[in-house]
């Protein structure tokens, strides 16, 4: 059976009153080629229906819209993160402050001193922008920055142990999301693994009797995504510190997370910070920037000026060096520590571990009812007492007291369905949604939606459309 002959061509549609707004927007090449797709697909169906009416103008126009709607609606989207994880690594960790958006914007649209000495107009090097803030605030002597804190971890390796055995508990053997091991970096970086101890229990006398002349560095690591209890024993760093400098060995210390300031002072839960890791002896700290420091993507590495110089100087620096607007960001953030009296209030981050549980209570109060209107009565929503955590690796057993909604279906038969019906019901929503399944309901924690949001949230759950529920029986 021949196509059908009265499909508008392709030049027809081009010229359809209705293209000249597309050809604007989208641009005539992308126009065209959706065009064509369009006209492809209703020839097959046409085909395929044994030629039932041919599709008209504003039919394949539509089509056609749509697949450029799709084209270039951007991948990277802002959602609400309700799950209850501030520092969530899927949904982009910290939240930047504001001093670090507006730096941020301003290092896209002008030229800067990247690397440019404005002192002797001469080339400058890119970690002076923040290397006496961290400094300052760590109290180490020397400072660079990389891409992440797997990156700071490898370089270090790289640098002080390549070819040459680190000693380091086996407690401590870490894996973090994404398949990162301690055991795979060292592997990478060129460097021997020499594990000592058991997995809850080590003692000084491990690493004294593991060193030797291929020792390179003894290393600690934060174990910041878990926590053994029990019948447990490990070294303290100043410990493990002494052990390796009577041995004129570097300690080299994996804080993951890293802080700058005692979470305490904050009614949250003790964190081991940098300054007191460098105190302790440490001779070369990694941690990162996007976790409790609450800053953008980074691996910052501090220590001695003269190990630090050596780092530099490795050639993989060049490969994970940062760009000009991760630094744009970090500065800004770096100095809002300054000010300590005002962080909770400026550092996004620290603001929302913060926020007090009756905040969030009179939110959820606000939003019951509108959020059970639009789900109806298939599902019941009520407002309840819940626990976030801050993520990321960070304090792994610790929780902060939150509020927010829990959506039940009514009928248990159908629970399942009808759960997973909302949550990409949520997901569709022009900003997406993204809360928590467990114990058959969804859990909607409103520690991150900030008052100041709220009334967008609102407007933004009235587009939600949750379509038709499968009959029981039916996939």
């Amino acid at each position: 059976m021949n196509a059908p002959s009265h499909l508008p061509s392709v030049d027809k549609l081009l010229q359809h009153p209705r293209t000249a707004a597309l050809v604007d927007s989208y641009g005539k090449t992308q126009c065209t080629q959706a065009i064509r797709a369009a006209l492809g697909e209703a020839r097959s169906r046409w085909l395929a229906e044994a030629g039932s009416n041919a599709e008209g103008a504003d039919a394949l126009l539509d089509a056609a819209e749509q697949k450029l709607q799709q084209l270039f609606a951007p991948r990277l989207k802002a959602v609400y993160n309700l799950t209850g994880t501030v520092l969530h690594t899927n949904l982009g960790r910290a939240l930047l402050p504001q001093e670090a958006i507006d730096a941020v914007v301003q290092a896209l649209a002008t030229p800067s001193n990247l690397e440019y000495d404005l002192a002797d107009g001469g080339r400058g090097d890119r970690d002076d922008l923040v290397e006496d803030l961290v400094c300052r605030l760590t109290g180490a002597e020397a400072a660079t920055i990389v891409n992440n804190n797997a990156a700071a971890v490898l370089l270090v390796l790289s640098t002080l142990a390549r070819d040459k055995e680190v000693v380091v508990s086996r407690g401590e053997l870490v894996e973090i999301g994404g398949a990162f091991r301690i055991p795979d970096v060292m592997t990478r970086a060129g460097a021997r693994l020499v594990e000592v101890g058991t997995t809850n229990r080590t003692h000084e006398r491990d690493y004294e009797a593991a060193l030797g002349e291929h020792s390179a560095a003894l290393m600690k690591v934060h174990c910041s995504n878990y926590a053994i209890s029990g019948f447990t024993k490990s070294v303290a760093e100043a410990d493990v510190a002494r052990i390796a400098h009577a041995r004129q060995l570097p300690l080299i210390v994996d804080l993951g997370s890293g802080t700058l300031v005692d979470m305490r002072d904050w009614g949250l839960p003790y964190e081991v910070t940098v300054r007191e890791t460098i105190e302790a002896g440490a001779d070369v700290v990694t941690f990162s920037g996007d976790k409790l420091l609450g800053g953008p993507q980074a691996g910052i590495i501090v220590g001695s000026k003269a190990l630090i110089a050596q780092i530099k100087k490795n050639p993989l620096k060049r490969a994970l060096r940062v760009g000009k607007l991760t630094l744009a960001a970090l500065e800004p953030t770096l100095r809002l520590y300054l000010h300590p009296e005002k962080l909770a209030e400026r550092l996004t981050t620290l603001r929302l571990f913060t926020r007090p549980a009756a905040a969030m209570e009179q939110q959820a109060i606000a939003l019951q009812a509108p959020l059970q209107s639009l789900l109806g009565p298939d599902y019941r929503v009520e407002h309840a007492a819940m626990t976030s955590q801050i993520g990321s690796g960070a304090l792994p057993v610790e929780s902060l007291p939150s509020h927010g909604l829990v959506v039940r279906p009514q009928e248990r038969k159908r629970a399942g369905r009808l759960l997973l019906q909302l949550e990409a019901a949520l997901r569709q929503l022009p900003r997406p949604v993204i809360g928590r399944l467990r114990d058959d309901a969804l859990w909607l924690d409103l520690r991150c939606l900030e008052a100041a949001d709220q009334a967008d949230f609102a407007a933004n759950l009235q587009q939600l459309a949750l379509g038709s529920t499968p009959a029981d029986g039916q996939a």
